[in-house]
């Protein structure tokens, strides 16, 4: 501050010098951007008024030239005081340097001196350095020149200054997460950097020996050896040394310098050049030392010290080889808590090994990395484990530490002429030989590519192309993969180019050949992932390095169905992106249409950014673009995906950039690019109205009766439009600002009426959205409130926002209580102070404050003491009228959120007063939370149960209702709303004051105070809060309270524990060490289990370190527990009570789990994981339950965090190999586990505990490379032994186990093994148990992993041929029929490896034991065996997946055979195969099937013998004529006769039976599929019923289930009937086809998105050209393009008939506007359970504005049509009264005083929208009725308005209703003609 103070002192001065001068106006004008920056709060900000007053200095400067020393003096003294004040900023530093450079322009001395006495200050003999003025000193030295000439003069007293600096932060350590000790490091690096041949003769002469810079040469010693607990300081005190050996003049003695600083330890004494330092004994090695010096090393050290010989070493030795590398080993072996930097290490060395070549081959004189040398080996080994290691941000060294690898072994090839390299033949085997779903074998893959050629690379990976697919399918791996896939095409092109010089076309060719069947299917994918990913990394890159490869793309996508033109679009786009322009005409506009119209949002999304793209912001539209736009945008506003909605902004925000930034070219009068001449004037106004229509578009979507979605996307497209359109200029964004000549833009669109961005029904629009029930809409619209409009609203406006805002905050449901509190901040923001002392502010005292946000905090703090108050005389009533969760939460955000009180929170003057309220606030908060905790614990105190918290409430109503408490109420199994009020009021006003006091504590401890105040929150307030924490955190009992308390608690503790006070760290500190002794401690109540959030009071704590320091309290905490843990549990424990052991695992596994914490827990994790181990073997439950809670988190942290797996998509994981790597200690307990359990047992079973988990963890790895002495291979001997446990859970596990265990390569050997161990004959086998556990293992080998083809068959034939002599095992010879079943899976698993006849006796085998069943599937044997059913399944799936495979008739007829026999076990099997689809499809074994399945249906259905096979026999038959091409003359021959019987029997089902939902489901879609097939005239009777059955399922009541099966019944058969209706001379069929479009239009509607994508099936065949054949290359619609075109089919096709009129104003919901608006206008104190306002997919004002077009035109056929006639005039009697009614009532509610009162709470009512919108549709339908009908409308009673008379009053209430901010509607007015949006945009 005493900075600040200085500027602003010499800037006044200066200003006064130069008042009456000639250059006043340019140096006023510099100062005035000089203060501007200084006052700026944002680095945008400061870098702008810099960059003018840099500008002006230029000028000033030759102004400046002509005066003398004295006239320039006062100018740069001002400039370099401000240059002080901006040390902290390096870029305004530099700035202020090229000012004040360009002011001492011939004025250098001066300059100089001044600069000296600037800094003399600072470095006074023996004085401390602040954390300012070790900044200043970095900043003078390392970017100004005068001030590393004035520290060259000065270099002896600035020495000893850090030299005390730094002992005296080494000694009382201010601040574990200060920067002090971090900037006093600094400032000697920089010392040592600047300044070398300074500092030289101190360290290296000893004439010249200095004592300040051996104290400090100890000091920075101390640091680095640990006395700094930051590691960023430790580690820049590492750089350091390093750069002070850089100073040495020989590079041997630097180098013999370094090697003694890693000698340390070992010796008593570091002689470093002439100064001498003893070994401390705070010098205490913790291995992170080794770190320091190694990374220090080799970040700066320079390269002949590096690579010069060291003398002591008897053989040619240097620093790089010989004394880094080792380190470098130790390290990545050891220091498991820094692999970040130990990979930055690794990748280090090898760059400065490659740097140093020359210098270290003239010294060895052979090869470093010579074939077979230990350093190679030893060097490869350190990279793979490297790479194999999870840890992030550290690709790029992986990256770089393998090219450099192969580049320094190439060139060592090359120097010394050597043609062996197997190096890359190894390294690529290695990357085979792992699976591909390791991240870390694509990196060196890259690495490999150029030096042994794309061919050999595919050559000896021919499966590349597939894994490289398979990646694109998974996020994490899919960059890898690309790299992979450019290097390959790279390369190619390369030897391409040098062997011949080819043309594009052939480079394209060559392309196409090998990439084109890998690019090709994942663009046309049907997983989003994969095509996207396909899309964004290949295709782009692709078509920039090969522009020819675009026609055989093309090529492949030409074709109409929904995979061609999602890859198509992803191609044109990628095509425009490149090429700049495409024309959108013929076909290309035809398909484009089609694609934005499509029903998956990935096509529609990518069509849109095709449209919005371009390489250029200001090439113009075209008009088609402009068009298409305004089709698309409305019909895509309620979409329920929120990555659809982001991408449709960012899309959105390109086309206003486009729109804007051409715009302003053609108003500069320049040419757009790409603008046709001409064109200006029009494409301009184009340009201002498409802006405004999409303005208008976003404001009407935020009506309160939108659904969330439309409410989001309105918004978003407003604050595209805002940000985009208007001049508002935002600090904190990096891009994006606005042009300079904005207003240019603005002017001219207002002259045309246009852009009126801020007017008053926007404003209503946004204050609508503040009153939203969820958190996202009412904090987007108060954000863009506040951005946006202008600072102060008006003041009715915000008088009637203050008033809702009160209401609302005394709301007891939560969302009006939140609302409340955003519209209070909402309000403070947008209020100035005339506008404050205008609201009834209750604080009596408030209006007089002087600072806004402090009275507005005064009112909210009067508010929540008011109803503390009430509370505390009544609990019950303060619940329901006053609950205090809404005015805390209100605190929270005006004292968080607001910048403007932060800010006065800073100032010297205000500081007194806040720090008064905020004391209050936390004691109020304190007795707030005592008082709602002691009411819920009744009189029992903290150890109350549940039934205690029951009866306490139970006795506040009752205080509350004025009963005695010896009444009372009947028993219920709910809870009351009175007991609900009250939990609600308590937990939800604990979360808020979590919330706030946490928030507080970082706010107000993180900003530097003015000097000399008092802190806002004083020690004993925090400690309050404290104490507070605790309380709520051992009490409380409701997970959602303590959640929200403890992400306060964590800010609280982190602020408190980075602060310099050591009062202020010690309070967490001693609440961490109270929480562990009461841990430890006896109690009379389970802590963990009566108060969840114990746990968290640790977890809390120990997050709030610094991740930067070592942790001391994680540590303690850690180590505490685990012993805690261990201890021996007591011998009588009371088992109602926790256990202090079982206390400490649930806070381990809750520290586990903590996101905060990350990989600080590894380091503890393998006592944590025997400690789990051990527990599931204790006695007691709940120790054994919490140790497999803390296994389960365990086993997540270990493993890295489950990635979110997309359907479809692979799975990915850590190698067995890299997981021992990173931990291997952990290996040794499982290993010691696994030992233990494979121990035969003489005398009968021993159960471990432990080993399921074991097994378990191990099962998740995935296998890793086949490497010498690999520490996976000890694991496997005692998997193979767990073949022959008793248990099968075990044996099914450990068979899972092995697959990580065993590397690729070794995997036939091992299965070659296991078959061989199978008993050849009966008289071998002697434990069952075994031989199924081997069979278990072999399955599990054989099985190929996902995205992978397993071992090929010829490499698995001599594992055939060893199973082929033990085929006994499938004979009846082998008595157990599970082991049958085990033997007969490893068969089906490599079925081409066996010989013909071995085949035969397979499927002989399999039919001797299926046809001897008899009906019942009870075998011919007397007594049943055990698995035999298991047996008979796989023996009939085996048979269905070999008849799929080889689409042989006989294998596929004894299918059908084997379907037709009623066994009930065999049959399921048949059927569940052909549902889950498991092997593939034959298109002839399908088809067999189905006509199995109709053949039988009849019998089916008439013995009905069991539910769930009905089912599945329905789902099968449906899943296999899913395609309804499959469908066969031959299918319904088979049905003759017995279709209509079945149609009968299922529609019976679905009417008079209750086969639940999932079978009706079935019966329902089975009765459409035969339905679909027979439809006649005679079928009529069957056809209604079928539709009374759709009509019932697809009500909105009915269950998700029975509305899917009504859509897709619809979509399966109802276009067909609707069709056949179209074309019928029958008109009774009509009606039917209306109900099936009106089903049509309710589903389209539906809530869940997946009846939606079935329902768009009929709307999308209905859409279809008639002529076309229905369902011929049909494309799927999006819902609202569905619903308009079923609207537009009703019009066209039904629209004389009288029923389509009438069933489509069913449609328009009435609602009673009267009892709304009386409702609104009572002031009834509102209830928690009162309905919310429905979130579903349906708006009825929306579909309102979307019908009244159509029935628009139905109308105007009213004269030419009588049976219409007569419908329009009976709609007309039973509606127009009442509409007229509702009219003129709105009338005189909205043009009245009264509506104000009520009005702003009008806003917000969604029931009062659609109630209003609906009555406006219906209005207008009644002017037109009127209109049409002429003098028969005359006659209606209740109507005396004629038609003109009508449309005036509708248009004044329309007026009156637009004022008030309701029913607003895309105008017309003041929007260019060629803009119109289409009809019924709404």
């Amino acid at each position: 501050m005493a900075a600040v103070a200085g500027a602003e002192r010499e800037a006044r001065a200066c200003a006064a010098f130069y008042g009456a001068r000639g250059l006043a106006g340019l140096v006023l004008s510099c100062l005035r951007c000089l203060r501007q920056s200084a006052g700026s709060t944002t680095k945008r900000c400061k870098d702008k008024h810099l960059e003018e007053a840099l500008k002006l200095s230029r000028v000033l400067s030759k102004g400046l030239q002509a005066l003398g020393e004295a006239e320039v003096q006062p100018l740069l003294r001002c400039v370099l005081a401000f240059q002080m004040e901006a040390t902290s900023s390096s870029s305004s530093f530099q700035k202020l340097e090229q000012i004040v450079t360009q002011l001492a322009v011939g004025k250098e001395d001066l300059l100089a001196r001044e600069v000296g006495v600037l800094l003399a200050g600072l470095a006074l003999q023996g004085e401390v350095l602040s954390p300012e003025d070790l900044q200043s000193v970095c900043m003078f030295m390392e970017e100004s020149r005068p001030g590393r000439q004035h520290w060259r003069q000065n270099l002896a007293p600035l020495l000893q200054c850090l030299a005390t600096t730094l002992h005296w932060v080494l000694q009382s350590q201010p601040a574990p997460g200060g920067t002090w000790g971090y900037l006093a490091v600094k400032a000697c690096l920089q010392l040592f950097q600047a300044l070398p041949k300074d500092v030289a003769p101190l360290a290296w002469s000893a004439a010249g020996k200095s004592e300040a810079l051996q104290s400090l040469l100890g000091l920075l010693l101390e640091v680095a050896w640990g006395k700094a607990p930051n590691k960023d300081t430790r580690l820049l005190a590492g750089t350091a040394l390093s750069m002070l050996v850089n100073t040495a003049p020989q590079p041997e003695h630097g180098a013999s310098a370094m090697l003694a600083l890693f000698q340390l330890p070992d010796q008593g004494e570091l002689k470093f050049g002439e100064l001498a330092v003893q070994a401390s004994p705070v010098l205490e090695p913790d291995g992170l030392e080794k770190l320091v010096l190694t990374r220090g090393l080799l970040t700066c050290c320079k390269m002949d010290i590096l690579s010069c010989q060291l003398e002591s070493f008897t053989h040619q030795a240097c620093l790089l080889l010989d004394v880094v590398f080792p380190a470098l080993c130790a390290l990545t072996r050891e220091q498991k808590d820094c692999h970040y930097y130990c990979f930055q290490a690794c990748a280090l060395w090898l760059q400065r090994l490659r740097e140093s070549l020359p210098a270290v081959w003239r010294l060895m004189g052979t090869r470093v990395l010579a074939q077979g040398t230990e350093l190679l080996e030893q060097l490869t080994q350190l990279v793979w484990d490297n790479a194999e290691t999870p840890v992030e941000g550290v690709s790029e060294f992986i990256h770089s530490s393998f090219r450099l690898l192969l580049e320094i072994y190439h060139l060592e090839c090359q120097h010394f002429q050597d043609q062996e390299r197997p190096l890359y033949q190894q390294m690529l085997q290695r990357v085979v030989s792992m699976p591909w779903q390791i991240k870390a074998r694509y990196v060196p893959l890259c690495a490999i590519v150029p030096y042994m050629g794309s061919q050999q690379v595919l050559d000896a990976y021919p499966d590349l192309p597939q894994h490289l697919l398979s990646c694109f399918s998974t996020n994490h791996l899919c960059p890898a993969a690309a790299e992979v896939y450019r290097a390959l095409v790279r390369q190619q092109c390369a030897e391409r180019q040098d062997g011949q010089r080819g043309t594009e076309a052939a480079l394209a060719e060559q392309w196409a050949l090998r990439w084109l069947p890998l690019l090709a299917p994942a663009l046309r994918s049907p997983l989003p992932i994969l095509q996207s990913n396909a899309a964004n990394h290949l295709l782009a890159w692709t078509l920039r390095q090969l522009p020819a490869a675009q026609e055989p793309l093309a090529a492949q996508f030409s074709g109409w169905d929904t995979a061609s033109l999602r890859a198509w679009v992803s191609l044109l786009k990628v095509q425009k992106s490149v090429a700049g322009a495409l024309p959108l005409q013929g076909e290309v506009l035809e398909r484009l249409s089609c694609c934005l119209g499509a029903r998956e949002e990935g096509i529609r999304l990518a069509a849109l950014g095709l449209l919005c793209c371009s390489p250029s912001t200001n090439r113009p539209l075209s008009g088609t673009e402009v068009r298409l736009l305004r089709e698309f945008l409305p019909l895509n506003l309620n979409c329920d995906s929120s990555s659809f909605r982001q991408l449709l902004q960012a899309a959105v925000r390109k086309v206003l950039v486009r729109l804007r930034d051409s715009s302003l070219a053609q108003l500069r009068g320049k040419a757009p690019q790409g603008a046709e001449p001409g064109e200006g004037a029009g494409q301009l106004a184009q340009a201002v109205g498409f802006v405004e229509w999409l303005l208008q578009l976003g404001i009407t979507s935020l009506s309160p009766g939108s659904s969330y979605q439309r409410k989001k996307t309105g918004l978003l497209l407003l604050a595209a439009i805002l940000e985009t359109c208007t001049d508002t200029w935002s600090p904190e964004r990096k891009k994006g600002q606005p042009p300079r000549t904005m207003a240019m833009l603005l002017s001219y669109a207002r002259q045309s009426g246009c852009w009126d961005f801020f007017s008053q029904p926007n404003l209503l629009a946004l204050l609508s959205c503040l009153q939203d029930s969820t958190n996202e809409i009412r904090d987007l619209s108060s954000e863009l409130l506040v951005r946006y409009f202008p600072s102060t609203l008006p003041e009715p406006i915000i008088l009637a926002l203050f008033q809702l805002a009160q209401d609302t905050l005394g709301s007891p449901r939560v969302q009006e209580a939140e609302a409340g509190a955003v519209l209070m901040k909402t309000i403070l923001q947008k209020s100035d102070s005339g506008t404050m002392k205008s609201l009834a502010l209750q604080a009596k005292a408030a209006p007089m404050l002087p600072n806004r946000g402090l009275c507005f905090a005064q009112h909210l703090l009067h508010v929540l003491q008011e109803q503390y108050a009430v509370a505390c005389q009544d609990l019950l009533q303060a619940a329901a009228t006053a609950p205090m969760h809404g005015a805390i939460a209100a605190l929270r955000r005006c004292l968080l959120q607001v910048p403007e009180v932060a800010a006065s929170m800073r100032t010297a003057e205000l500081a007194q007063s806040w720090q008064e309220l905020l004391t209050r606030l936390v004691t109020t908060t304190r007795d707030i939370t005592s008082f709602l905790l002691a009411a819920l614990q009744s009189q029992k105190g903290p150890g109350a149960d549940e039934q205690d918290m029951g009866n306490a409430i139970g006795a506040l109503i009752a205080l509350g209702k004025g009963q005695g408490q010896e009444e009372e109420e009947e028993d219920s199994v709910l809870l009351s709303e009175e007991h609900s009020l009250i939990l609600t009021c308590c937990w939800v006003s604990v979360k808020e004051t979590g919330l706030l006091l946490g928030g507080l504590a970082e706010r107000l401890l993180a900003p530097a105070l003015p000097a000399g105040s008092q802190p806002l929150l004083p020690l004993a307030a925090l400690q309050m809060a404290a104490r507070v924490f605790q309380e709520i955190l051992l009490r409380c009992r409701h997970w959602g309270a303590v959640e929200g308390c403890s992400m306060g608690f964590t800010k609280f503790c982190a602020a408190l524990l980075n602060h310099p006070d050591v009062e202020l760290q010690a309070i967490p500190q001693t609440m961490l060490e109270q929480g562990l002794e009461a841990l430890s401690g006896p109690r009379s109540s389970s802590i963990t289990r009566r108060a969840a959030g114990f746990p968290m009071l640790f977890l809390c704590i120990v997050s709030g370190e610094a991740p930067a320091q070592a942790r001391p309290l994680l540590t303690r905490c850690v180590r505490t527990l685990l012993a805690l843990a261990t201890t021996a549990l007591p011998q009588d424990w009371d088992q109602t009570l926790d256990l202090p052991q079982v206390c400490a695992l649930h806070v381990l596994q809750t520290l586990v789990r903590g996101a905060g914490l990350g990989g600080a827990l590894l380091r503890h994790a393998t006592p944590m994981v025997a400690l789990a181990l051990q527990g599931l073997g204790s006695p007691c439950w709940a120790m054994r339950n919490a140790a497999i809670q803390l296994f389960s988190a365990l086993t997540s942290r270990l493993l890295g965090q489950p990635r979110r797996r997309v359907e479809g998509c692979p799975m990915e994981g850590v190698s067995l190999q890299a997981f021992l790597g990173q931990h291997p200690k952990l290996g040794a307990v499982l290993l010691g586990e696994l030992g233990t359990a494979a121990v035969p047992v003489p005398g009968g079973l021993r159960l471990h505990p432990a080993l399921h988990a074991v097994l378990t963890l191990l099962a998740q790895l995935q296998p890793g490379a086949d490497g010498p002495g690999s520490p996976s291979a000890r694991f496997l001997g005692p998997l193979l032994g767990l073949a022959g446990s008793p248990i099968y859970a075990v044996r099914a596990m450990a068979a899972k186990a092995l697959v990580p265990v065993v590397p690729l390569p070794r995997r036939r050997g091992l299965l070659l093994q296991l078959a061989q161990l199978l008993p050849a004959v009966p008289g071998e086998l002697r434990s069952h148990n075994t031989v199924h556990g081997r069979l278990l293992q072999m399955r599990a080998l054989l099985a190929p992993a996902p995205g992978t083809s397993g071992l090929s068959a010829e490499a698995l034939r001599p594992v055939a041929l060893q199973l082929e002599v033990r085929g006994w095992l499938l004979t009846p010879a082998q008595r157990c029929p599970l082991l049958r079943a085990a033997f007969l899976q490893v068969l089906a698993l490599l079925p081409t490896s066996f010989s013909p006849s071995f085949a035969q006796s397979i499927r002989d085998a399999i039919s001797t034991e299926l046809g001897s069943l008899p009906p019942g599937g009870k075998p011919g044997c007397a007594e049943p065996q055990v698995g035999s059913a298991v047996l008979h399944q796989t023996m009939a799936r085996f048979l269905c997946s070999e008849a799929a495979r080889l689409a042989d008739s006989e294998w596929i007829s004894a299918v059908c055979s084997l379907l037709r026999q009623p066994n009930p076990d065999v049959q399921l099997a048949i059927l569940s195969w052909v549902t889950t689809g498991e092997g593939g499809t034959c298109e002839e074994l399908e088809k067999a099937l189905g006509l199995t399945l109709l053949e039988s249906l009849g019998s089916v259905l008439r013995e009905r013998r069991d539910k769930e096979f009905l089912r599945l026999y329905l789902e099968a038959l449906l899943h296999l004529y899913r395609d309804p091409s499959s469908w066969s003359q031959e299918a319904s021959r088979k049905l003759q006769g017995s279709s209509a019987a079945c149609l009968e029997m299922l529609l019976h089902m679905v009417e008079a039976e209750c086969p639940g939902p999932d079978l009706l489901f079935q019966a329902l879609c089975a009765a459409s599929l035969l339905l679909a097939h027979r439809f006649e005239d005679k079928d009529s009777t069957l056809v209604e019923r079928w539709c009374m059955a759709l009509e019932e399922c697809s009500r909105s009541a009915s269950s998700e289930v029975l509305r899917l099966a009504a859509a897709c019944s619809l979509q399966t058969a109802g276009a067909n009937v609707v069709q056949r209706c179209r074309h019928t001379t029958c008109p009774s069929l009509i009606p039917m086809a209306l109900r099936l479009i009106n089903i049509g239009i309710h589903l389209l509607q539906d809530e869940e998105r997946e009846v939606r994508h079935e329902a768009l099936g009929f709307a999308s065949l209905l859409q279809q050209d008639p002529s076309k054949p229905l369902r011929g290359s049909c494309i799927f619609v999006q819902d609202n393009v569905g619903i308009t075109g079923l609207l537009q089919l009703l019009l066209a096709e039904f629209g004389e008939h009288p029923e389509t009129f009438n069933l489509l104003v069913q449609h328009l919901p009435i609602l009673d506007l009267r009892g709304i608006v009386e409702e609104l206008e009572a002031k009834k104190a509102a209830s928690l359970y009162r309905e919310d306002e429905p979130n579903s997919f349906a708006e009825p004002a929306v579909l309102a504005q979307q019908l009244l077009p159509v029935l628009l035109q139905l109308l105007e056929k009213v004269p030419a049509d009588s049976s219409l006639h007569a419908a329009a005039l009976r709609w007309l009697a039973a509606t127009g009264p009442g509409v007229l009614r509702d009219l003129r009532y709105c009338q005189h509610c909205w043009s009245q005083e009264a509506a104000a009162c009520w009005g702003m709470k009008a806003l917000g009512c969604a029931k009062l929208d659609v109630a209003v919108a609906v009555l406006l549709v219906r209005a207008r339908l009644v002017a037109q009725a009127l209109q049409v009908l002429g003098e028969s409308a005359a006659a209606v009673p209740g109507l005396g308005c004629s038609t003109q008379e009508l449309e005036q009053e509708l248009e004044l209430v329309q007026g009156l209703l637009a004022q008030n901010g309701l029913a607003p509607t895309l105008s017309q007015g003041h929007v260019p003609a060629e803009s119109e949006p289409p009809s019924g945009a709404a």
